[in-house]
């Protein structure tokens, strides 16, 4: 999904002479490594993509943590630690319940 931002006329000249110099071959290559640079040198944005992208309910909790470069436990953690709620995702009770009678019949 193509996006349009507006940045200064002398970044767009930078991003220009950076492509026509043959260091990058487009001006999105320029783009997409200075997002991978600035994520990599300020890990604090990679926690919070990955809490407004848990909290939009775009991904699950597994996938915000290793988004985050944190484990499962360490996310949750930062969660409470920001005061966002959890989402919960449970199974409709009558799933449960055929589970749960499945588990009785075998352990009989």
């Amino acid at each position: 999904m193509p996006s349009s931002f507006s940045i200064p006329k002398v970044m767009r000249n930078e991003i220009d002479a950076l492509v026509s110099s043959g260091y990058y071959s487009s001006k999105s290559d320029v783009v997409k490594d200075a997002l991978r640079t600035m994520l990599r040198t300020r890990p604090e944005l990679k926690i919070a993509i990955a809490i407004e992208m848990y909290k939009e309910n775009e991904i699950s909790l597994g996938r915000a943590a290793e988004i985050a470069g944190l484990t499962t436990v360490e996310f949750k953690e930062t969660l409470k630690d920001r005061g966002v709620k959890r989402v919960l995702e449970t199974e409709k009770s009558e799933k449960m319940d055929k589970k749960i009678k499945e588990i009785k019949r075998k352990n009989k």
